[in-house]
């Protein structure tokens, strides 16, 4: 466990125990990995000071298994347009960081307390409490040694929460896990409740989900060992997220890029099993000029506002993605090849 987490969050607890009403805010379409650090955070809230707070997220949940997360473990949201924030003295961003572009807060918005694992932003040093870190894998195992630290109890739907993000964020500690992520997962595992793991991991799927995977082996193209994929129009936004764990699957392929167009925006998410490349500053070097983006070194997404889902615009941006992807993999030059032949 990281030494100063006792000592940080003793002295965030006392401030934040003077003060009034608290918000946690995470990112837009939420995963297991910001839900489960919202509910422990809420958890230690009401444990150590006896005051409640509010969760509160933009965009939809849709993925089957995030839904399923939310319902069964009883994770209570909020839709951020219901928030009124001038009634909140306490604000808090979780797995995510001010400006961002990932999350609706007002960039002009005072945050006070920030807890991520991504790279730390410029913005996010003007707020108070400040605990991110990069060497994480996961945000939920800051706020498991935040609980632990405190000596708050964990119970099973606390557990199975906390364990299915680290299990989902790390793909089962195989992707980007640290040591703290290991112990958290191992410790996790005997008080998680087993059903409820297996009705999150084997949810009932929508037929948009299938019609979704068909569209995107369709449109998918492959040059050597880069493979990117076009979705179109998209029934939810995780999809591309989960279409690109799906096809960094394929056998010899290294890189995946897969893009999609939603609310009148263009959504993308980066994977790689290559460490010596970094998908987090590969992705903002591929936006530079269009958009916000940010990631880890083997997991990575963004999105670039105001894209008409009409042909003509949406096909001159993939178009700059796919040759600026193409450059960042030294792969100009390469010939594609359809999945689908």
């Amino acid at each position: 466990m990281n030494a100063d987490t006792k000592a940080f969050s003793d002295s965030m607890l006392d401030w934040v125990r003077g003060r009034g009403r608290i918000l946690i805010v995470v990112h837009d379409n939420p995963d297991p990995d910001c839900l489960a650090s919202a509910l422990a955070l809420r958890h230690l809230f009401t444990m150590k000071l006896n005051k409640s707070a509010c969760i509160a997220f933009s965009g939809i949940i849709a993925r089957s298994e995030n839904v399923a997360m939310a319902r069964d473990l009883e994770i209570n949201l909020t839709p951020f347009e219901l928030v009124n924030l001038k009634e909140y003295q306490v604000v808090c961003m979780l797995d995510t960081q001010p400006g961002a572009g990932n999350n609706s807060f007002p960039p002009e918005g005072r945050v006070d307390i920030v807890m991520d694992h991504h790279p730390l932003r410029e913005k996010t040093r003007e707020s108070r409490w400040v605990d991110v870190r990069e060497q994480y894998g996961v945000t939920a195992t800051i706020l498991y040694e935040y609980l632990v630290a405190q000596g708050v109890s964990i119970g099973t739907k606390m557990a199975t929460a906390l364990f299915y993000a680290i299990k989902s964020e790390t793909q089962d500690l195989g992707r980007e896990a640290g040591i703290p992520d290991r112990d958290a997962y191992l410790h996790l595992f005997p008080l998680a409740n087993k059903n409820f793991l297996y009705q999150i991991t084997h949810p009932k799927l929508s037929r948009d989900y299938y019609l979704a995977v068909n569209r995107t082996l369709e449109r998918t193209e492959i040059y050597g060992p880069l493979l990117i994929a076009c979705l179109g129009s998209l029934a939810f936004p995780e999809i591309v997220a989960e279409m690109a764990d799906f096809l960094l699957r394929l056998e010899g392929i290294e890189v995946v890029l897969c893009i999609g167009n939603y609310a009148g925006g263009m959504l993308f998410s980066a994977r790689t099993i290559r460490h010596d490349l970094n998908m987090g500053e590969m992705v903002t070097r591929l936006v530079c000029g269009f958009g916000k983006a940010g990631g880890h070194g083997m997991m990575a997404g963004g999105k670039i506002d105001n894209i008409s889902p009409g042909c003509s615009e949406m096909d001159k941006m993939v178009t700059v993605l796919t040759e600026r992807m193409l450059r960042e993999t030294g792969l100009i030059g390469t010939a594609p090849v359809k999945l689908l032949g």
